[in-house]
Order: C-alpha cells, then sequence, then structure tokens
C-alpha cells in the first residue's frame, strides 16, 4: 500500500511531557500529528478528522483509554489503536481483542527507542 498523504496520528495522553515528546517525534517522522490531554477532548478529534490511528494512554481523566478506544472504533471502524501505558499488570480485556487488538499494539511506559511505535505503527496500516 503506497499512500500519497502522511498517515494521520492521534496522540492521547494526559502527562504533557510525554505528549508533546511523542507528538515531536511522529511529527519528526512526517506523520500528520494531533493531540489530546482527555479521552474527551480525543473523541472530538476523531469525530472530526480521519484519522489511521491513535496510540492511547489508559489512566486518562474523565473516560478511559479502553472506553475511548472503543468510542472511537465505533465512530471510525477503520482506525486502528496503540496503548501506551505505564500500567505493567494491564490485559487486554476482550472487548479490545474483539476488534482485532493483541499484544503487538500494547506498549509499556517508558520506551527507551521509541522507533519501535513508528514500526508498529507502520506494520499495522501496512505502510
Amino acid at each position: 500500500m503506497t499512500r500519497d498523504l502522511p498517515a494521520k496520528v492521534l496522540v492521547v495522553d494526559d502527562e504533557p511531557g510525554i505528549r508533546e515528546s511523542l507528538s515531536d517525534f511522529l511529527d519528526d517522522y512526517e506523520f500528520d500529528v494531533f493531540s489530546a490531554e482527555s479521552a474527551e477532548q480525543a473523541l472530538k478529534i476523531v469525530e472530526s478528522e480521519d484519522l489511521d490511528i491513535a496510540i492511547v494512554d489508559l489512566r486518562l481523566p474523565g473516560i478511559s483509554g479502553d472506553t475511548m478506544i472503543l468510542k472511537s472504533h465505533g465512530m471510525k471502524p477503520h482506525m486502528k489503536f496503540l496503548i501506551h501505558t505505564g500500567s505493567v499488570d494491564y490485559r487486554l480485556p476482550n472487548e479490545l481483542k474483539a476488534i482485532g487488538m493483541g499484544s503487538e499494539n500494547l506498549f509499556l511506559k517508558p520506551i527507551p527507542d521509541l522507533t519501535v511505535i513508528i514500526d508498529a505503527i507502520n506494520k499495522i496500516l501496512g505502510l
């Protein structure tokens, strides 16, 4: 699959430093990057943009990352998701497995080499 336009990536994290550094890193790789500090803000972006993939933290104020992923999938079934969490004991719930997510979609913070995120995006999107 070849693309004329860069992939549209949404970064959802309530920690400004993580959100901004990941967004800047993705921007350096020429992705079209959007960011949100909450699931509620992210869902508004999902509604208004044709996003390819979202990188989602789980522990967010208000709506959780899991719930945000499920709601986003309901609105845009073609969207893909990566989970970026500090919860070392997290296990994918059956609802996320049912929409095609697996261990390859899960990344634990901190990630020493962010190029693994680039590799995962490219693999998931078939780039």
